[in-house]
């Protein structure tokens, strides 16, 4: 068993720079205290046994240049909690742009969005010799919100290379039966899609509609809006991208329900691109319901959270886990990582029972 995890990452975005900033700030303080952290020891696993490896992104500030030196670029704009990442001798390089880029960005300062970068592209054969060369375990997928080619690619990338795929956002191809067949039958180890953060909207609301469940509250109606300043969001402002990301965030929290609250009755979904606000991220979140004898009752919730670090308190464990896979000969996806980490995993399973699943693969108990 290598003692490092060796990563490479599509996408040197605001998530990216938090979970690189996270590797190195829990390296430094790992004798003091692991708070922040779902697991310090992950099946042998610490957070700085995690090495990037290969990275990949379209924005001219950051192709070239070492990993290191690229997480603080902008338009990235998350916490800067570890401010001197050493360097890693790992130059960003040049991604296929593909849909990774939405044109409407144009209309917005440079600052807040890409500028992409006149480098020539990495065709499929480049990043499949890159990930082959540099001894990559697991590639993390970051490519935009809507990105489903640019997603597709670092899959197919990964198929060919026998890289494990971790795939952050909510192009549907771990939970996919044809995708998830391919992982499965190249013996790759898969965790996906669409990461559920830490302590996130999709969490929040999950577990207080869990409650509402088992307190024998029938659920009638509930939304949940979301706003920030990031690049994501400045993304998201056009629509036709969201397809699959309202699907993955509307399912999240529907697929607990025993039964059909009917259409319209669940809206979730991003809202709007607040710029001020930069990494930050603000839910606002509604649950209507009848108590005993059917009297109404509501609850309504803000949360404020800055977004990425909030993501890479679960791609941390995501990414050992699919390490402690290929460790133990696992192909295919992970059902119990997927489930816990992941708003559209294969399988979806209440909170509780992720975390005992997870629990219970760590401890070598189950084998997905």
């Amino acid at each position: 068993m290598s003692k490092k995890i060796k990563l490479a990452i599509a996408g040197v975005g605001n998530c990216a720079s938090s979970l690189i900033q996270g590797i190195h700030y829990y390296k430094e303080k790992q004798n003091i205290e692991s708070s922040g952290l779902m697991h310090l020891d992950a099946g042998g696993y610490k957070p700085w046994d995690i090495e990037v490896v290969a990275a990949w992104d379209i924005d001219k500030r950051k192709v070239g240049k070492d990993v290191a030196k690229a997480i603080y670029e902008k338009p990235n704009c998350t916490a800067v909690f570890y401010p001197n990442v050493p360097e890693t001798g790992v130059k960003v390089r040049k991604g296929p742009v593909l849909d990774g880029y939405a044109p409407h960005m144009e209309e917005y300062p440079e600052d807040i969005r890409f500028v992409v970068s006149d480098a020539p592209e990495d065709d499929l054969d480049i990043v499949v010799k890159v990930l082959k060369e540099s001894g990559a375990d697991v590639l993390i997928n970051y490519v935009p919100v809507g990105a489903e080619k640019a997603a597709r690619f670092y899959a197919e990338a990964c198929l060919r290379a026998g890289v494990s795929f971790v795939n952050c956002m909510p192009t549907f191809i771990v939970s996919d039966d044809e995708w998830a067949k391919k992982f499965e039958e190249a013996g790759i180890p898969v965790v996906g899609d669409d990461i559920k953060s830490q302590v996130g909207a999709t969490i929040t609301h999950r577990v207080l509609t869990q409650l509402l469940i088992d307190r024998g509250v029938k659920l009638d109606r509930t939304y949940q809006l979301n706003v920030g300043g990031n690049t994501d969001f400045l993304n998201m402002l056009e629509r036709s991208r969201l397809k699959t990301k309202k699907i993955s965030k509307t399912e999240a929290v529907t697929s607990l329900l025993p039964y059909d609250i009917g259409w319209g009755n669940a809206h979730i979904g991003p809202s709007d691109f607040v710029p001020w606000l930069k990494d930050r991220k603000v839910a606002f979140i509604r649950l209507e319901g009848r108590l005993f004898g059917d009297v109404p009752m509501h609850i309504e919730l803000r949360l404020d959270v800055e977004d990425s670090p909030n993501s890479a308190g679960s791609a941390i464990d995501a990414i050992r886990c699919a390490k402690i896979a290929r460790d133990r000969g696992i192909a295919g996806p992970l059902y119990s990582i997927s489930a816990y980490t992941m708003k559209h995993p294969p399988i979806q399973y209440p909170d509780w029972k992720a975390k005992e699943m997870v629990e219970e693969f760590l401890r070598g108990e189950r084998d997905r």
